[in-house]
Order: C-alpha cells, then sequence, then structure tokens
C-alpha cells in the first residue's frame, strides 16, 4: 500500500537545469495516497503546480507560512514584520537581487525572500534586530519568523487529512526540510542535498534531484 509523501520542488522534482522533470507528470498523479507538496515558494507556485500535475491542492508553502489541504486554508507568520526589516535591509544598501518586478515576493504571504547573492551578514543583522530568522534554501535566503517551519505545516495538513505526521515519507533537499525531515515518519535526502539535510534524514539516496526522488518513490 503506498504511503503519503511530502515532497520539496526545487532540488527534489525538478532537474539539475532547474526544470521540472517531466516525470513528475506521470508519476504523482498514479500515486495511491496523498501528495503534498511542501517548498519555501510563495503559495501560487505548489498551487498551480498541483493543477497542472492534477493532483488535490495539498501544500505547505513559504517554508510553512501557508497551509492548503482539502479546501482548508491558514496562515502563519508575520509578513508585516518581514517587509519593515526588508524596508532597513534595503535603506542600508542592501538589495533583494530580484529586479523592479520581484515576482518571487509579489505573492508570499508570510515571508519575503533575497536571491542567493544578496548580502547575507546585512541580512543577518536586519533578521536578528526585527526578531526574524534567515533561512538558506540554496535558491534563495528566505526572512522568515521564528517556529513558522515546514513540519510544523506538515503537522497540520496531517490533522486535516485524518493521517499522522509519521505516515509520511518526505524527500527534500535543504536546509529548510530539516523540519519535514524530523516531523514525517521517513525521511530521503537526494544526493545534490546540503550538508544540514543529509544529517537529519533517515536515508540520503545516491542520486540527485529528480532521479533521487524517482528511486526513492520506486522503491517504496
Amino acid at each position: 500500500m503506498a504511503r503519503p509523501l511530502a515532497l520539496d520542488i526545487d532540488g527534489t522534482l525538478t532537474t539539475p537545469d532547474h526544470q521540472l522533470d517531466p516525470r513528475v507528470f506521470d508519476v504523482l498523479p498514479d500515486w495511491d495516497a496523498p501528495v503534498v507538496i511542501a517548498t519555501g515558494k510563495s503559495f501560487p507556485y505548489p498551487i498551480a503546480l498541483c493543477h497542472f500535475v492534477g493532483i488535490p491542492e495539498r501544500v505547505i508553502a513559504e517554508n510553512g507560512g501557508v497551509i492548503c489541504a482539502d479546501d482548508q486554508l491558514s496562515f502563519q507568520g508575520d509578513r508585516e514584520r518581514a517587509e519593515a526589516a526588508i524596508d532597513a535591509f534595503r535603506s542600508r544598501g542592501g538589495d533583494l537581487g530580484w529586479g523592479a518586478t520581484d515576482t518571487t515576493n509579489r505573492w508570499r504571504e508570510t515571508e519575503l525572500a533575497a536571491h542567493i547573492d544578496a548580502d547575507r551578514d546585512l541580512l543577518d543583522d536586519v533578521a536578528a534586530e526585527f526578531d526574524l530568522e534567515v533561512v538558506d534554501t540554496g535558491y534563495a535566503l528566505h526572512l522568515k519568523t521564528p517556529g513558522v517551519e515546514k513540519g510544523n505545516g506538515l503537522t497540520a495538513v496531517s490533522e486535516i487529512l485524518g493521517l499522522s505526521p509519521t505516515d509520511f515519507v518526505a524527500v527534500g533537499d535543504s536546509e529548510n526540510d530539516v523540519s519535514l525531515f524530523e516531523t514525517a515518519g521517513t525521511s530521503y535526502a537526494v544526493a545534490n542535498a546540503d550538508g544540514r539535510a543529509q544529517a537529519a534524514a533517515d536515508h540520503v539516496v545516491d542520486k540527485a534531484y529528480f532521479d533521487g526522488t524517482h528511486s526513492v518513490l520506486a522503491s517504496l
């Protein structure tokens, strides 16, 4: 019997070129258990992924800041505080690095993110002043409310679905997946995962990106 899944997107459902692996469209719709997309991306991205893949809208977005499952929606985190911190960051010469349109943050509900090459030291200083924390996902630097984590999101989604978090198999690749790994029953880090993710996972697979995720799903 298939087990429920909690899957990151970037580095986990993607190729080394950061494209969604086309096999996702074959594997996930046929998975005979709930699939939860757990990501640091803003809310519309995993919702769109669910639509295009053809699976129910079961989403943990913004590193646990947004929870959506079975027509229930909730928010955790303080976007206004993150905005104030970003204003301070910019006033001291910081640049988020996304350009004028900033589609990375335009639809965020609970946190804000800077480009991976943004001034990390300055961002850390500002975060400390505003009682926020910075999480490096390998793709962006997320300025978020402490205590808001993917693992908390999995607990909330599990309650909605009438499951235990330990029923889930989690697959991810970065430090924002650590709490997810600690909450799920079984966790896998793909080969491209950072050190913290690998240390937290129950298993580290030999293959990277969706090749690694696909190998996990094939073994379940």
